[in-house]
Formats: C-alpha cells, sequence, structure tokens
C-alpha cells in the first residue's frame, strides 16, 4: 500500500511561500550589508538543516557552500564544530547564536548564548544570523512537510 502523496505546501499556497521567498532576500541582505561572510551564511543554512534533518536543504545548501569555495573539511565537522579549531571565534559566536534559534523548544535561547554572540559580533550582525536562522527553520518545515524528493 503506497502512502498518498503529499501536498507541496509552497505551491498550494504560492503566495505565502512567494511572501517566505521575499522575507528570505530581505534576510541575506541584512547579512550582506551587516558584514557577514557569504560562505558563514552558507554554514548557518547547513548547519540549522542538519539539527533539522533537512535533507532537501542539506544537499542544495551543501551544494551552494562547496561551489562558493568552502573547505569541505569545514562542512564535514559542522556537526562537531565545538570540537573543532576550523571556526573563528565570531563564526563559532554565530553558530551557537544560530543552533539557539533553532533549539529554541529546548529552553529558549539563553542569555549566556546571545550575550556570547552580541561579545563578538554587532548588532546587526546577531540580528541578521537570527533572521537567518529563523527563516532556515521556516524552510526546512516547508520541506519537510512537503516532503520534497532529495534522490541520488
Amino acid at each position: 500500500m503506497n502512502a498518498p502523496q503529499r501536498v507541496n505546501i509552497g505551491k498550494q499556497h504560492p503566495a505565502a511561500y512567494k511572501a517566505l521567498t521575499a522575507l528570505w532576500s530581505e534576510a541575506e541582505g541584512a547579512a550582506a550589508a551587516a558584514g557577514l561572510d557569504p560562505l558563514l551564511v552558507e554554514l548557518l543554512k547547513i548547519r540549522v538543516s542538519q539539527i533539522n534533518g533537512c535533507a532537501f536543504c542539506l544537499r542544495m545548501h551543501t551544494r551552494d557552500a562547496l561551489k562558493k569555495g568552502e573547505n569541505p573539511d569545514r562542512i564535514a565537522v559542522l556537526p562537531g564544530w565545538e570540537e573543532t579549531g576550523y571556526f573563528s571565534e565570531p563564526e563559532r559566536a554565530a553558530l551557537r547564536l544560530a543552533e539557539a534559534v533553532t533549539r529554541v523548544s529546548d529552553g529558549h535561547v539563553s542569555d549566556e548564548d546571545y550575550d556570547a554572540a552580541a561579545a563578538v559580533l554587532t548588532a546587526d550582525q546577531v540580528s541578521a544570523i537570527a533572521w537567518i536562522a529563523t527563516l532556515m527553520n521556516a524552510f526546512n518545515r516547508v520541506a519537510i512537510t512537503s516532503r520534497y524528493a532529495v534522490e541520488g
């Protein structure tokens, strides 16, 4: 017995999806204006997608990161970023904040996580990272709910 095909919620309500993609463009523009490295932004997308288990977004953003010149070793160790020397202090703060935003149900964004980011990042960078994480979580949920196909 085959399971029924999932509704692609982006196609079912295209105006909502279009609004989400417009908001995404704003967030990426804010990240660029705040001086965040585009490779860091890709790593944030990958890390949020790893936490959420979104295979579709993982494949897409890993490919994007590699095309932009990201080191494959940094992508490979991303789930264990805290245990490596691959990431600068600002990158570590950004990853920590993005993880906290993604895991908000585990205890909200703690003062410790927020303060660690605010200590080494500008207010514009903190805000842009929070927006990137928030919207990446939304895209992960769209892809997961709709069961976007990921085939080899």
